[in-house]
């Protein structure tokens, strides 16, 4: 166990890009309790990194596919073939205040734990690969998660601000994805309640603004 209380939340709205980029936001700012959110994507996105180019996307996925930049780090990710989750730490835990390798390690050792549990093979990887690629899936770094044959089955990016620290996870399986993210609450926290959010279009207008111009998306 990693944090005392958690709050778990399945948002039932499938969102875009910019718009499940600015709910990740409105969470950080606003939650004093841990929350892990698990949610869609409302039509065919990629995201790339807070470092990632979009030429490098471009190229990679084709022109036609539309491009969100997260405020997080990490590589290209298509979310047409992945499920995702975002977990929310205000400053006042622990976890928030790790340096960021040992806190990838904390909620990735459990993730691997979570993929157990529902029957996929799963193991931390405790070096960074020598292949290079800026999509995520090619390449992995410490404290991702691989299959039994190292086929990488989950990363993240992260990003910590005044507010606390904001995990947005991908992972790649074929399993019950639910049962999955139930499994990682259950290993995250003592105490795991379900709960709903219903941030409002006005809560959510500057930060999709922030997250759909253009300056953000060409910023690298």
């Amino acid at each position: 166990m990693i944090l005392e209380d958690l709050q778990l939340w399945h948002d039932p709205i499938p969102r875009s890009g910019p718009e499940n980029m600015a709910v990740d936001e409105w969470l950080l700012e606003r939650e004093e309790i841990p929350l892990l959110r698990v949610y869609d994507w409302l039509g065919d996105w990629v995201s790339l990194g807070y470092f990632g180019q979009r030429r490098e996307a471009e190229a990679m996925m084709g022109k036609g596919v539309p491009l969100v930049r997260r405020a997080t780090g990490g590589g290209i990710v298509d979310h047409r073939i992945d499920r995702t989750y975002s977990l929310v730490v205000p400053k006042s835990c622990e976890l928030a205040r790790r340096r960021g390798t040992e806190s990838y390690r904390a909620i990735h050792t459990v993730l691997a734990a979570a993929l157990h549990m529902v029957g996929v093979e799963a193991r931390l990887i405790t070096e960074d690969s020598e292949h290079d690629s800026a999509a995520c899936f090619e390449k992995s770094v410490a404290w991702d998660i691989a299959d039994g044959e190292g086929n990488k089955l989950a990363g993240a990016g992260q990003r910590r601000t005044r507010s606390g620290l904001l995990h947005q996870g991908s992972v790649v399986v074929a399993a019950d994805c639910r049962d999955l993210f139930v499994a990682l609450a259950e290993g995250v926290a003592l105490k795991v309640v379900a709960i709903r959010r219903e941030p409002s279009e006005e809560d959510l207008a500057a930060m999709i603004e922030k997250f759909q111009s253009g300056a953000w998306l060409e910023r690298r």
